[in-house]
Formats: structure tokens, sequence, C-alpha cells
């Protein structure tokens, strides 16, 4: 890596990262708040549907996917600036960990603990061949996604997130366009095959009496064919962000993504702040909490955009990045800064 590499932020994946957490919301908010299981043949039971037709268990993926990303990057800069990367590495997995063991407390299905657990887990990998990278992420992914078990998916996930990295996918992006649009067409064409078939399935939620067997069966088909999809919704994104005007437009995205750990504990705390305040907790249908995300996307949007003028780091990240370094982080913005 040259000094302009070393420093320089990969765009594409702050928006993917933003794009990611905005999905996962819309997932952990219905058990935070208890949302009642809506009867059938109603509009809450059209949303249901909808929801774990198109987001659960593919922007978990991504996010997945882009920590392998990030977990490469990390390292091989480290490294690039004379600093020992591994030895940073645990630090950042120890503070991840018992940042994670905290927000356990209060969102029972956290992911920070089991990033930090399997960061640990793939470390030995960062030195791999990046072809036996991908070819081993690839198989092992195909296997567990069998079982439809969204813990066991993340270090593949992972490994196929180093990989990434390995082969400079993102760096490389806008030299390589026309192959990005035709991944993205051939998931495309995947993505519809797979989601027409767990919609003919045909699952109704059944209300406060439990979901179904045939909507377990839809939920756990829709874990197993989720990285085609989200692999699909990647390409999408990649593809529009080609275009400047669209890049433009998605800005406020990309603040979201750039302080991704700040954003995704605080979605938690804003849940079950307005659930305390309002007494939402038990009382929300399923349409009423995809308002509520909506009201909370807004402020964190305002918020990062806004933070983001006047400051280098998200708040979490800047604790995250002095605890890893043992150094203090110049948190404000200079003029001469990037």
């Amino acid at each position: 890596m040259n000094s302009k590499e070393i420093n320089q932020r990969i765009d594409a994946l702050d928006y993917l990262r933003g794009f990611a957490l905005m999905g996962i919301m819309l997932v952990n908010i219905i058990p935070l708040l208890s949302v009642r299981l809506p009867l059938s043949s109603t509009s809450d039971a059209t949303y249901w549907r909808f929801l774990y037709l198109f987001v659960e268990g593919r922007f978990y993926t991504i996010f997945t996917f882009l920590f392998g990303v990030g977990f490469y990057i990390f390292i091989s800069r480290a490294m690039a600036k004379g600093k020992n990367g591994y030895v940073l590495f645990l630090r950042r997995m120890v503070v991840l960990f018992l940042l994670g063991a905290v927000h356990l407390q209060f969102q029972p299905g956290e992911a920070l603990a089991i990033y930090a657990v399997c960061g640990l887990i793939i470390l030995p990998f960062y030195r791999v061949n990046k072809v036996v990278n991908l070819v081993f992420g690839l198989a092992m992914l195909l296997v567990i996604s069998l079982y439809g078990e969204k813990i066991f998916m993340v270090v593949p996930l992972m490994m196929l997130g180093i990989a990434s990295g390995q082969f400079r996918l993102f760096e490389q992006m806008t030299n390589h366009w026309k192959v990005t649009t035709f991944f993205t067409g051939v998931m495309f064409v995947l993505s519809v095959a797979v989601l027409i078939y767990q919609y003919q399935l045909g699952p109704h939620p059944v209300g406060t009496g439990g979901e179904s067997q045939e909507a377990k069966q839809f939920l756990r088909i829709g874990i197993m064919i989720g990285p085609i999809v989200s692999a699909f919704y990647v390409g999408l994104l990649l593809v529009l962000l080609n275009f400047p005007v669209i890049q433009w437009i998605l800005l406020p995205l990309k603040s979201y993504g750039r302080m991704a750990l700040t954003n995704y504990v605080s979605q938690t705390a804003l849940i079950l702040l307005a659930g305390e305040v309002f007494e939402l907790s038990n009382q929300l249908t399923y349409i009423q909490s995809l308002y509520l995300c909506v009201a909370i996307y807004v402020v964190q949007f305002i918020f990062s955009t806004m933070w983001l003028r006047f400051f280098r780091f998200g708040p979490l990240e800047w604790l995250w990045r002095l605890l890893t370094y043992f150094e203090l982080p110049l948190m404000r913005k200079v003029p001469s800064s990037e």
C-alpha cells in the first residue's frame, strides 16, 4: 500500500454499512418491543411476509460480510504503518466483546460479542491465500446455510469478507463496473427464483397463538437463501453508486455507515427509550414498528450528518480507537484533515 491508500477511506463500504444497519433495525425492533404477531389476511400480515422475504437474514449477512472486509483492511493498514496489526486487532476485538457484553443486557440478539469471538477464530485466515479463503468460505457457507441458522454463517461470511479485501474488490470496483453489473444481474435472476420458492410456501402468521409450523419453515428457508439476496442487494447498490447523483442523494446513508458502531448501539437505545416513554411494549403492530423505525432513521441520519461535519469519528468509534491504539485520537476536524 502507498501512503494515499493507507489513509484513504473506501466510501462504498460506508454506504453499504449504512444500508445494512437500516435493515437490521427493522428486524431487531420486533423482539425488543415484543411486537404482536399479526393475524392472517391483514396489512400487518402482508408486512410480516415482506419483512421475512426481503429483510430478515439479508442485512445481517451484509453487515457480517463487511466486518470481514474491515478486518482485512484494518490489519493491512496497521502493518503498512509499521505497527503490529495482530496485537492491535486483538485489542480491538477485546473492546468489541466488552461493548457487546454490555449491549447484550439490553438487546438479546446483539451481534458485537459474536463478531468479536468469530474475529479471533478467523484471524489465522488473514495470511491464507485469497483463492483458498474464497473457495473455502463459499463451500462452508453453502453447507452451513442448509441448516438455516444465522449464527453459524458468521465465520464463512467473514472469510468471504477477508477474501474480498485480499482481492481488493472495493478499491477496484470503479474500474470493473461491467463485471459488477453482470454479477448483479446474475444475482437478481437467482434471487427472483429463490424468493418465488420461499413465497410459494404461503405461510400465514397465526396471531397470539404463536407462529405456525409452515411459518417457521418459511423463516428457515429465508435464512438459507439469504446470502443470494444479500449479494444482489450489495451488487445493486454498488452499481447505483457509479452515478454521482446517486452518491449525492445517499450522502446521509454514507454518514450513517461511517458511524456504524454508534448507530447500531443507539438503535437499541432509541427503540427501548421510545418503548418506555410511550409504553409501546406489547402494544405495537408490525406496521407501527415500521413507522417507529422510520422516525429513528430520520433522527440518526440528521445526527450522523451533523456530527461528522465537526468530528472525525462517531462517539463509540472514537472510544474504540482510543482503547485499540492506547492513543488519544484527534476528535475535532481541522481544515487540513480529510
